[in-house]
């Protein structure tokens, strides 16, 4: 018995898109626990080429109305900043 599956482009670009960001949070996990500074590097450029495919595939996504994203209110954008700031220089 053969089973053939059949997706469409949207829910192709939505896999690939959630695969870039499990690979993405592997690679930042690496990166902090790497004590080679060789393979830190080279984890980097990877994590950079996972993030720009990401963005790309964001970018279609978005393009075809299949990701929206909603735009936060000023507000509360201010009130982010304020506090990471707080946190930032707690942390000087």
């Amino acid at each position: 018995m053969e089973c053939q599956a059949s997706f469409t482009e949207k829910e192709l670009l939505n896999d690939l898109l959630m695969s870039e960001k499990q690979v993405s949070s592997a690679y930042t996990t690496s990166i902090t626990e790497s004590s080679c500074t060789h393979l830190r590097n080279l984890l980097i450029q990877c994590e950079q080429n996972i993030l720009s495919n990401q963005e790309a595939i964001f970018q279609a996504m978005r393009q075809r109305g299949w990701y929206q994203v909603k735009k936060a209110p000023l507000q509360d954008v201010q009130s982010a900043k304020d506090k990471y700031n707080q946190i930032k220089n707690e942390l000087r």
